[in-house]
């Protein structure tokens, strides 16, 4: 394992400082391995955090078992790769704030498919969602199309298990880390995707996921694909935080427009109103990805 990636896997279990102060850290020390010999008081100064979290960070550092970490993520078939390292996504490196560290479980190799499409939409998604990623699922299996979601409740469900369906492949990227699954009703469908398609978290396996982890991992859905489709959404909705991601990080926004009478659709209809690519077909979403 190279050096860089050993540190950062390191550091991403240590507490205080968070991923604000690492990016600060790293970019400030002209050898990271420099950290090591930081005092509490430099990694407060360099991090810009607070003397109580700097000092929570400095103890960790020096007193997590971390090789035992590893070793036990090892017997789980659990991985892990840096921003340093080549099999790292590229289209990742690209967002603002990439993860340092991605903890993976089952296929890793979904990571390097050509062509992604992430599917989000409301927690509240009706059969309308259901019936349409019902319809397109199978001709974008046939693409070897990847789905990435965030196995939420609603619409994430429902395209995670409308690939798995279509025989296509799926990625899933949730809040908190593996040991948490979060909603507990789709424990089932993760611990599937766990073996069968891949899960990822920037959080590492034993983290318990957290209400602001969860918009935050939305830039990672968005950064892993070429383009996003949204099935339903209210205005200023969870699923505008993912199409505002993906429009800073030069994704296509992909619309399924529905009734202007429905309040699922107020958020779909204004995003197209706004210049977003209305979805009629499956050739729709064909055009975009160049496929």
């Amino acid at each position: 394992m190279k050096e860089i990636t050993r540190l950062l896997f390191h550091i991403q279990h240590c507490r205080g400082i968070g991923l604000k102060g690492t990016k600060l850290l790293m970019s400030r020390l002209s050898n990271p391995s420099m950290i090591y010999e930081l005092s509490p008081a430099s990694i407060q100064q360099l991090s810009q955090s607070t003397s109580s979290n700097a000092q929570l960070f400095h103890r960790d550092l020096h007193t997590l078992p971390i090789h035992e970490y590893e070793e036990h993520y090892r017997r789980n078939d659990i991985h892990w790769i840096s921003l340093y390292d080549k099999e790292y996504p590229e289209l990742l490196k690209m967002v603002y704030d990439p993860p340092f560290i991605l903890f993976l479980k089952g296929k890793k190799e979904l990571l390097h498919f050509p062509r992604k499409l992430a599917v989000v939409g409301s927690r509240q998604a009706t059969p309308y969602s259901e019936e349409n990623l019902r319809e397109l699922m199978p001709g974008l299996a046939e693409k070897n199309i990847v789905i990435v979601s965030g196995l939420a409740r609603g619409a994430d469900t429902m395209a995670h298990k409308a690939a798995i369906r279509s025989s296509g492949q799926t990625i899933g990227v949730i809040a908190g880390g593996f040991e948490h699954i979060y909603p507990s009703e789709n424990l089932q469908l993760a611990e599937y995707m766990m073996k069968h398609q891949l899960l990822i978290s920037e959080y590492p396996p034993s983290t318990k996921p957290q209400k602001w982890q969860f918009p935050f991992r939305n830039r990672i859905i968005s950064g892993l694909s070429d383009a996003v489709l949204v099935t339903e959404a209210q205005k200023q909705s969870g699923t505008y935080i993912t199409a505002d991601y993906a429009l800073n990080e030069g994704r296509e926004i992909l619309c399924i427009p529905g009734s202007v009478h429905h309040k699922l659709s107020e958020g779909t209809n204004l995003l197209i109103k706004e210049g977003a690519k209305m979805v009629l077909s499956i050739e729709d979403i064909f055009f975009e990805l160049n496929v």
